[in-house]
């Protein structure tokens, strides 16, 4: 907005008038034709006569600004622009934030008008402001709202720009299922719906037998999308409206009508748990209804189209219940094949498609080789092996031979049938009679898929166990002539052969024997010899037992 000022006397003139100068207002840059104006209109309400008229026009423009400080060193002005939202954009709420660029010139302030119509301020007037921005709250209708930016100057004067904006307009959520005008297909439903717009607090389900009423269903506040909800199944209108809550304190709402369930069922599904089976078994399968099952319960017959699945021929649902269950009968397969199962009930058919295919026998041996290493004679060592069925179908282990000297089987009566991941537990044995290296096989008999036969190698080493004898014994605490030392003599238990072991006279207490052997008894007695070589009474005899 622009103003005029009193004229200002700047210096005399010759012809007694005052040099006078208009203020130039709020303008950027001087405009001599605007001060002629401005000037004219002062010059004539204090009276000057018309001769120095045009003088004074002069004045004003040239001299008088010069005098002023308004001829080349008039100070450049700029109003703040505002820079967002974007002119002319649609506001992203009901809270805006406008940003402007800061005046130039000695721009000392803002304004901020916003208004239903052009330069009017009945939604925002806001000022003085220092800042460059400040955040307002504007209606959400969706209508133009006309926004002015005042820029003050230190001057005093004032300059401003203008836009336009439409409004942030809020939206109401929108049920997106179940579908509108559809039918629903039992008691319990399920109402789901898009989230509104705009500072949505909460919604609100009514569900009633008329438009706008809620006698069947009135629920919320709500926080989320979607609500679970009992209605008749008397198959008649239904109608609905969800409520959209806004912080502002308003609300927002949709219709909606739907066909209620019929409370006569029908036949919906058939189904099973697996869709593919391998190998024989069975399928745990269930048919469905549309609404509970009448009093008397609700039958409904069911078929297979191939013999390798069984079904029975009719199924019961009780009264007041959806579902009720059946098992097929799976028979293993030698090739992939379809079978359609068929449910039927007063002339509705519903099909499930069921996969087999082939199976598969599948014998695994854990092992290939079994290493016994050295092993006592006589003294037996066993190991395990474990065998596993890992195909789809049983597999039959008819019979395990094994060959090589001290190797024996044992744990398991053949044949066996294992089914799938079932295991069965075979003892290897080895047990060595005579000492030396032995090798063997252990051969599997099956109808497994890799093969007919599984071999396992088979190594031990037969170990002779060496004893000996170690024998102690007290010199004689007294003798009439002096001992020079001793002989050890040994017999076969039970006999009296006895022979001397060592080969010269020991002066030591101990001698131990290592030429025994394994299983024999030996007595054993030792005699103290003197230096003449006469040999004293035999000592005590020692029995020992080899192992």
């Amino acid at each position: 907005m622009k103003h005029l000022r009193d004229i200002l006397i700047c210096a005399p003139l010759r012809d007694g008038f005052s040099t006078a100068r208009a203020a130039c207002g709020r303008s950027s840059r001087p405009n001599c034709d605007e001060t002629h104006m401005r000037a004219r209109i002062a010059l004539q309400r204090r009276g000057i006569p018309a001769l120095p008229y045009r003088i004074f026009i002069w004045l004003s423009c040239c001299v008088a600004l010069a005098f002023c400080g308004r001829v080349g060193n008039a100070t450049t002005i700029a109003a703040g622009v505002i820079t967002s939202p974007a002119p002319g954009s649609t506001l992203t709420s009901a809270s805006t934030t406008f940003s402007w660029s800061a005046g130039t010139g000695g721009a000392t302030g803002y304004y901020l008008w916003v208004g239903t119509s052009a330069g009017t301020a009945n939604l925002v007037n806001i000022g003085p402001l220092s800042g460059t921005s400040v955040t307002v709250n504007l209606p959400t209708n969706g209508t133009k709202v006309y926004v002015q930016l005042y820029t003050n100057f230190s001057g005093g004067s004032q300059l401003s720009n203008s836009y336009t904006y439409t409004e942030f307009e809020k939206s109401a959520a929108a049920i997106s299922s179940p579908t509108n005008g559809s039918t629903l297909t039992g008691a319990s439903t399920t109402f789901t719906w898009t989230a509104g717009a705009g500072g949505v607090t909460g919604y609100y389900l009514w569900v009633g037998t008329s438009p706008g009423t809620a006698n069947l269903v009135n629920i919320g506040p709500l926080s989320g999308t979607s609500a679970t909800v009992n209605l008749p199944t008397n198959g008649a209108t239904v109608y609905v409206q969800l409520y959209t809550n806004f912080s502002a304190g308003n609300q927002l709402s949709n219709s909606y009508t739907y066909r209620a369930a019929s409370s006569s069922p029908t036949l919906s599904g058939v189904s099973c748990t697996n869709a593919s089976m391998t190998a024989a078994g069975t399928d745990s399968c269930a048919v469905t209804l549309s609404a509970a099952a009448p009093s008397g319960g609700y039958a409904v017959s069911l078929a297979s189209n191939n013999s390798a699945v069984t079904v029975p021929a009719s199924v019961t649902i009780a009264a007041g219940a959806t579902t009720a269950s059946f098992t097929a009968t799976v028979s293993a397969v030698s090739a992939a094949q379809t079978v359609t199962l068929t449910a039927s009930a007063n002339s509705v058919t519903k099909t499930f498609t069921l996969q087999l295919s082939a199976a598969v026998a599948t014998l695994n041996v854990n092992a290939t080789t079994i290493a016994f290493g050295n092993v006592n004679l006589n003294s037996p060592a066993t190991q395990t092996l474990i065998l596993t069925s890992t195909g789809s179908a049983a597999v039959t282990v008819s019979k395990a031979t094994v060959t090589g000297s001290g190797f024996t089987i044992s744990g398991v009566t053949f044949p066996i049938t294992l089914n799938p991941n079932q295991t069965a537990t075979l003892n290897v044995q080895f047990d060595p009679t005579v000492a030396g290296a032995v090798t063997g096989k252990l051969t599997i008999t099956s109808n497994s898929s890799t093969g007919s036969s599984t071999v396992v190698n088979l190594s031990g080493t037969g170990t002779a166990v060496t004893h000996q004898v170690d024998l102690t014994w007290n010199a004689p605490a007294s003798s009439p002539d002096p001992v020079a030392g001793y002989s050890v003599y040994r017999a076969l238990s039970g006999t009296s052969s006895y022979t001397q072991l060592n080969s010269a006279v020991m002066t030591v207490t101990t001698y131990t024997d290592a030429s025994v052997q394994n299983g024999q008894t030996y007595d054993y007695i030792v005699e103290s010899v003197d230096a003449s070589g006469v040999t004293s009474a035999p000592s005590n005899t020692a029995v020992v037992s080899i192992p």
